[in-house]
């Protein structure tokens, strides 16, 4: 039997923090205690705030923690062709659809509605796109991707629903697990999600479960707030026959207010902490491990 394979997947787009180091060891301790492998993935999907120094403070930070990984590192931005090709098999089966409102009009589209009852939200607390694009003609669609309108390329979740099924997942972490471990996924909680754009070939969702599938990822260790998008992940694997992986979603790591740690927020940076002279060894003390 193969061993297991456990990869962190940090994005490019700013440094990484105790959030980040919590993850990252998690998934080393829990890939030598299974006699597994440890992969690195540069998630550099979005090339407007993806950059290269970013990049090389992951591997300094990673190697100032004392993690070592499987060469060569998967560049989500070298492999653009894999993401193309899945969406093209999504799209030949008419799952997929263009819309090209702006986010601002989308915002306007949903705060119309609000105004009377309320708009339904995604489990990150975003509302759920109204699918006005759907009312399109198809000379009226044609005519948007000849003026070169941005767009945007939505699962049509009602139709991918009927095609793949009831779903769940193994979940081995914190969550709201059954008694078996078995989570009913619940794709429909998203709406008509993104999982490409005119000028980038793949969303998250759809380059992390690729990249996963193309790399024999058979555990998945993450946080807690991406818990509900492995309903869209499973959803994916699905229609496009990707293995599902075994699934462990961690407690994150929060500031003294008990907002989790960001990068938007600039919380302090590991390579912060390496220049206050903070150790490796602290480090894991302040994150419990």
């Amino acid at each position: 039997m193969p061993p297991p394979v456990f990869r962190f997947a940090p994005s490019p787009n700013g440094y990484l923090h105790l959030g980040h180091a919590y993850s990252a060891l998690l998934n080393a301790n829990l890939a030598r205690q299974a006699n597994g492998r440890l992969l690195l993935r540069i998630e550099d999907i979005d090339a407007t705030r993806c950059r290269p120094e970013f990049e090389a403070a992951i591997y300094e930070d990673l190697h100032w923690l004392g993690l070592a990984w499987e060469t060569p590192v998967r560049r989500q931005s070298d492999h653009f062709a894999s993401y193309r090709a899945a969406l093209d098999r999504l799209s030949a089966r008419g799952l997929i659809y263009q819309s090209f409102e702006s986010r601002a009009e989308i915002a306007r589209m949903v705060a119309e509605r609000d105004a009377n009852t309320p708009w339904p939200r995604d489990p990150d607390g975003a509302p759920l796109y109204p699918g006005t694009a759907k009312q399109l003609s198809a000379r009226e669609r044609e005519a948007l991707m000849k003026s070169g309108a941005p767009c945007a390329l939505r699962l049509d979740m009602a139709a991918a629903l009927a095609s793949a099924g009831d779903l769940d997942w193994t979940e081995e972490g914190e969550g709201p697990g059954g008694e078996d471990g078995r989570v009913r996924a619940q794709p429909e909680a998203w709406g008509d999600v993104v999982i490409g754009r005119k000028d980038t070939p793949a969303s998250y969702h759809l380059a992390v479960v690729v990249d996963d599938a193309l790399q024999g990822v058979t555990d998945v260790v993450r946080g807690q707030d991406l818990f509900w998008a492995t309903s869209v992940h499973r959803l994916l694997q699905r229609l496009l026959d990707l293995p599902a992986p075994r699934y462990r979603h961690h407690a994150l790591v929060r500031d003294a207010a008990g907002a989790k740690l960001s990068k938007s927020t600039r919380a302090t940076g590991l390579r912060e902490l390496r220049a206050e002279g903070v150790s490796p060894a602290v480090v894991r003390r302040r994150i419990g491990l």
